[in-house]
């Protein structure tokens, strides 16, 4: 087995509407299990995601939950996710979609190392950073 590194974002009761949105951007399979699967069925958090996973054909992963019940969700400014490559029009099109509804800090443009970059954050107050690079000839 290969191991890999993925991001995995909590949520405060939002996580099924988030990765909705990014099957949505970037297509797909989705997995979500929530913490009533789980045995906490006659709860109030019994919908909520304790466990959700977004595997596109691109090779992302991406990894998400609601903070379990008697945990404190820290929004906090700790992590972004970065997209990178050199197809232009697949991330000019992911931007496109994770930037509407949410706040563009840096605009995608060029920059002073040739590369196009942008930094947003999406509807759900998650970081994103897309960087543009040039094909390799």
């Amino acid at each position: 087995m290969v191991s890999r590194l993925n991001p995995y974002i909590s949520f405060p009761g939002s996580a099924r509407q988030a990765l909705e949105f990014y099957r949505e951007v970037f297509g797909g399979s989705l997995t979500l299990n929530t913490f009533g699967e789980a045995g906490a069925q006659d709860t109030p958090d019994a919908d909520n995601i304790m466990h959700g996973m977004l595997e596109t054909d691109n090779g992302f992963t991406l990894m998400c939950a609601d903070t379990p019940p008697g945990m404190d969700h820290d929004h906090g400014n700790n992590i972004a996710v970065s997209l990178s490559g050199d197809d232009a029009d697949e991330l000019r099109g992911y931007w496109e979609k994770l930037s509407d509804g949410g706040a563009v800090s840096v605009p995608l443009e060029k920059q002073m190392w040739g590369d196009e970059f942008g930094m947003c954050s999406d509807q759900f107050g998650v970081a994103w950073m897309v960087n543009i690079g040039q094909p390799q000839a």
